[in-house]
């Protein structure tokens, strides 16, 4: 079972570590309706991570990338194009809304995307590569762009 109850500053650490494909295989980007999974590691390899892609069905436009350490634990998740979320306060944040982990309250938490790293949300591919961006994965996996991508 997973260590989910993470100090803010280990947190900060794993988010701030850098990170890089495990291995070298190639990805394609998901489908409507798909999902890929990819495992990532630090540098030195003492700590595994995973890139979660997640495209929905119906809404072509709607997405999830989520950075995850320790098998369970979401670091940072991009939501795109989905309903808004509710943070613990009772505030509602729109979407593209940006979950960043805060201690004692995992995910729960989240933002507007800053417009500023994520400039076109419709565009699902240039906004992955800005999130693994923002991840720090220094060493991308290598990720073919599908058809409807």
């Amino acid at each position: 079972m997973a260590d989910i109850n993470l100090t803010q500053d280990e947190a900060d650490k794993l988010m701030a570590m850098e990170k890089r494909a495990a291995d070298d295989k190639e990805w394609l980007f998901p489908s409507p309706g798909e999902r890929i999974a990819i495992p990532l590691t630090s540098l030195d390899k003492r700590e595994n991570f995973m890139l979660d892609v997640t495209r929905a069905q119906i809404k072509l436009t709607k997405a999830t990338y989520q950075n995850r350490a320790r098998a369970a634990i979401i670091l940072l998740r991009l939501d795109l194009d989905g309903p808004p979320h509710t943070n613990p306060d009772g505030a509602e944040v729109t979407c593209p809304h940006l979950h960043i982990y805060r201690e004692g309250f995992g995910d729960k938490w989240a933002i507007p995307a800053p417009a500023d790293r994520y400039a076109d949300t419709l565009d699902l591919f240039s906004t992955f590569e800005a999130f693994m961006q923002h991840c720090n994965i220094t060493e991308r996996p290598r990720i073919q762009k599908g058809l409807f991508s």
